[in-house]
């Protein structure tokens, strides 16, 4: 199975496992965003506009879920795409360090956007949703995303 099949395979799958255990099941905010860990992961591997309309998308079907923040995950998750598919050219090579960091500040990355874009009224403090949420749920993200990467043998050589 060629690299690209089993990278929309996976980013399907972990589509619909998101939906399925945050709204499905309810479980909500006991398991990782996985809609950031697809984005993430496909926005490596596709251009920018790709990952960004990628985004778009799925920030629409995570908005159509929220009636008081409409829009706020569209823009967060569309420039979170733009983001991701900006760092293939920017660093080449995909250390475990990189990758690690890659899926924490990318999830970061995503809640500050989020909380930027959210109201004032819906907006959790600071500290709270971005500093804290934000990089715990990168963690638990990067915890996901990295053994995935390395069972599936997607790690790019390293240039030396």
């Amino acid at each position: 199975m060629s690299h690209s099949i089993r990278l929309w395979l996976v980013v399907l799958c972990l589509f619909l496992a998101h939906f399925i255990m945050h709204v499905g099941l309810g479980l909500g905010p006991v398991v990782p965003d996985m809609l950031t860990i697809a984005l993430l992961l496909a926005a490596r591997e596709i251009g920018i506009g790709w990952a960004s309309g990628l985004g778009l998308a799925f920030g629409l079907l995570e908005d159509s879920l929220s009636v008081l923040a409409f829009g706020a995950s569209s823009v967060a998750m569309t420039m979170t795409g733009a983001l991701g598919a900006t760092t293939r050219n920017l660093f080449v090579g995909d250390s475990l360090s990189f990758q690690l960091s890659y899926f924490i500040l990318g999830k970061w990355a995503r809640e500050l956007l989020h909380w930027v874009m959210a109201g004032e009224a819906l907006r959790l403090p600071f500290l709270e949703q971005v500093m804290l949420n934000g990089l715990l749920g990168g963690v638990y993200a990067a915890a996901i995303a990295t053994p995935l990467i390395v069972l599936m043998g997607w790690r790019r050589r390293e240039v030396r």
